[in-house]
């Protein structure tokens, strides 16, 4: 391992590295060690879609040689990012899928652990997908609705009815490009078939493809689940509570949710309340039992409940080092097979509970939705029978607080009131130069990189120069334990203007929106203001960015690919897939501009990151007649040192 003090911002993290070196276990921080990088993968130039490869074509010399069937490197690259777009979408949009199909089981009286908690929200969805409401009955409104949402997953022809809110020039674009989304499911498959051995071999097809299946996902399955959601468990508002792995408990029962859907970690959270829960763990020399969660599903249950987080992706091995938890309740996504290994010399159990992810050294509980509690007091009864078993427990002092649970409507209510809701006091504040811009920071972290180190340097030097900044995933997370989601750190950073808004409006220049599937909710906040009026037309025009400093996860590609042919100029750090063929790059990087009026960059430095936003955003309010020269704030050395958490 290297040295540790290099491997993270995090004092947890760096306690409990400290701690997995004394065990001799290991992490995803030391098998990053081991795995160098291979300069073919690394540029997306090894291509292993029919058995008479592996081809790799060198990167450096890239006219010298083919693949077995001809394919060049433009071919190649342009492959591989495609089935990255479709790793991604697939993920989210099965997401979506499974709330559609609870939400349709709850209205049809089937989950009867399941109700309907916003009925504003599911009346407003409703209207956005031309449901009838007349005086009907709630479950009935949900059930069609739910069934709508089901059937944009098989729709083969027309447009996708939620893509229908973008702002009327992005829909034109999207129609004359031939890249507006037909059915979501349809999508992912098309561009599948389009990358097999034999079928497209132009770049430049299936890169639209791309665009087409990333919408669907933006504009489709990620907005299905986070709506559904939303109708199903409440649609969030801001809380506070707490971060990072100092939330564990010595003397309680800790179960922590990781992975991404928040179906049964709902239901977790209902179990572990429940009287007999209680009391059961007192009954095993417990004071009780104390939730915690990791990664996405902790973004969900933290927004809607104000159950702590106890880390993000890379802190999921070392939350169990602590010898403190009881056990690891996992749905998808981003679960490290690593965590069984871990466990299996713990008293820890790791329980898997979809049919879709299993792993070993894991107990596997199967969750079903028609009798979700049930299963949730099972998983609950497990963990608290692992208390008396405990060894040894070493959790960091260290958490921070945060608030939490911002989205569109939660902005629009405090903008404007509840009689007056708008946009209008946040396109001013734009205007007027007050804000300078704002830019979504998401995605992961990657341990090629510091983690967490980057999220904040990227975040604190934004907001330092009056940009109001929104996050979801993992990336916020790392932003929240740097105490940047709190006002009173933030108002030492922020200039004049942006904090003169923050502090009007009562919130943080930094605003965590939720999960990674939430990222729909930027969507809808962008034209939200376009719509506002005083700032462009199109999304494309607003001083808006998007990045994703730490990024490792095809969602993360998939979401880049569907901002950026939403009009979101979007910037990407630790490394880029298509570096081995210029062509597919420069087509990224400058054709889409000239096709979708934004672009992708790539840029592993972070201050050079936070140079090409602010020169966009620059750019852009310039071109709207808003600019006012102002110069950029740097950070001396002792503000650096300041970054540390």
């Amino acid at each position: 391992m290297a040295e540790i003090e290099e491997l993270s911002a995090c004092e947890a993290t760096l306690e409990m590295l400290r701690q997995a070196k004394e065990l001799e276990q290991e992490t995803a921080f030391d098998r990053v060690e081991q795995q160098k990088g291979c300069a073919f993968g690394e540029a997306g130039s090894c291509c292993r879609i029919c058995n008479m490869g592996p081809c790799r074509i060198n990167p450096k010399k890239p006219e010298e040689s083919r693949g077995v069937c001809g394919a060049t490197m433009d071919t190649i690259v342009a492959r591989n990012f495609a089935r990255m777009v479709c790793g991604g979408a697939s993920a989210h949009s099965d997401h979506g899928r499974a709330v559609a199909e609870t939400l349709i089981l709850a209205a049809k009286g089937e989950a009867k652990d399941y109700e309907i908690k916003d009925r504003i929200k599911l009346l407003e969805v409703a209207a956005d997908l031309g449901v009838e409401i007349g005086d009907r009955d709630i479950n009935d409104i949900a059930l069609e609705v739910g069934e709508r949402c089901l059937a944009m997953f098989g729709q083969q022809e027309g447009e996708l009815a939620f893509a229908q809110r973008a702002p009327e020039p992005r829909k034109e674009i999207w129609r004359q490009l031939g890249v507006f989304p037909r059915g979501i499911d349809r999508e992912v498959v098309e561009l599948m078939h389009r990358t097999s051995i034999g079928v497209d071999q132009d770049y430049e097809n299936i890169l639209m493809a791309c665009a087409r299946t990333a919408l669907a996902d933006g504009w489709g399955g990620s907005m299905v689940g986070t709506e559904l959601q939303d109708i199903l468990f409440q649609t969030p508002v801001p809380l506070e509570s707490k971060v990072n792995l100092g939330v564990l408990k010595e003397d309680e029962v800790n179960i922590i949710v990781h992975g991404h859907e928040p179906i049964l970690s709902e239901m977790i959270v209902l179990a572990a309340s429940l009287p007999e829960m209680q009391e059961k763990a007192k009954a095993v020399g417990a004071k009780g039992i104390n939730l915690a969660g990791i990664c996405c599903t902790a973004n969900e249950v933290l927004t809607r409940h104000g159950v702590p987080i106890a880390g993000n992706v890379l802190q999921q091995e070392l939350a169990l080092l602590t010898g403190a938890v009881e056990a690891m309740v996992v749905d998808v996504q981003c679960v490290y097979q690593g965590i069984g290994q871990i466990a299996s010399c713990l008293h820890t159990d790791i329980i898997t509970t979809s049919p879709k992810a299993k792993m070993p050294y894991a107990r596997h509980i199967e969750f079903h939705e028609d009798h979700a509690l049930d299963i949730a007091k099972e998983i609950v009864s497990a963990a608290i029978e692992n208390f008396p078993k405990r060894g040894k427990v070493r959790i960091p002092d260290v958490q921070e607080s945060l608030i939490a649970g911002f989205n569109h409507e939660y902005i629009n209510y405090m903008l404007g009131g509840r009689f007056r809701a708008s946009y209008r006091p946040l396109n001013d504040g734009v205007i007027d130069g007050r804000i300078r811009g704002v830019v979504g920071v998401v995605g992961c972290n990657n341990p090629r990189v510091k983690h967490d180190d980057i999220h904040v340097r990227v975040v604190k030097e934004l907001i330092a120069n009056g940009c109001l900044v929104v996050m979801t995933g993992c990336a916020a997370q790392s932003v929240a334990k740097a105490g940047l989601m709190l006002p009173e750190v933030a108002r030492e950073i922020c200039p004049q203007g942006l904090w003169e808004i923050c502090e009007a409006v009562g919130i943080p220049p930094v605003l965590h929106c939720g999960s990674c599937v939430d990222n729909s909710r930027i969507l809808i906040a962008c034209t939200a203001m376009v719509h506002e009026g005083g700032l462009g037309d199109d999304i494309s025009e607003l001083p808006v960015a998007g990045c994703a400093p730490e990024w490792m996860s095809e969602k993360a590609i998939a979401i880049g690919e569907y901002f950026v042919a939403s009009g979101v100029y979007t910037v990407f750090g630790v490394k880029w897939p298509t570096m081995g063929s210029k062509n597919v790059t420069d087509f990224l990087f400058k054709k889409y501009g000239e096709l979708f009026k934004n672009t992708w960059d790539f840029e592993p430095d972070p201050e050079k990151m936070v140079g090409k936003i602010l020169s966009h955003i620059d750019s852009k309010r310039e071109a709207l007649g808003i600019m006012a020269k102002r110069e950029r704030v740097l950070f001396d050395m002792a503000m650096r040192r300041e970054l540390e958490i």
